[in-house]
């Protein structure tokens, strides 16, 4: 299984759009569009997971720069997420006025 950062898109792409496109190249497991956790808008990214690594790669390859919307994606392997410092505080009230 392999996970694919896709970034660059326009706010109306849904999933299925995504999982169409990116079907085309292979089996995919699963399409998550990212939404603001404030506002619950489209981020403008994306993470599809395809079950093949080889035809994950050529879907990569192939629609890096691709124009979906009139809108260049950016399509890229996943990199692992970091492991969370827990002695940092991981709040967003730093970020915020408070009244």
């Amino acid at each position: 299984m392999l996970n694919i950062f896709v970034r660059n898109l326009d706010p109306t792409i849904s999933e299925a759009q995504l999982r169409d496109l990116f079907s085309a190249y292979g089996s995919v497991e699963s399409v998550t569009l990212v939404t603001d956790r404030d506002t619950g808008g489209p981020r403008g990214f994306a993470f599809v997971e395809m079950t093949d690594a080889v035809e994950a790669k050529t879907a990569i390859k192939s629609l890096n720069g691709f124009r979906l919307n009139d809108r260049a994606m950016s399509v890229n392997e996943a990199r692992p997420k970091l492991e969370r410092d827990e002695t940092r505080d991981s709040s967003r009230e730093h970020r915020r006025h408070k009244m």
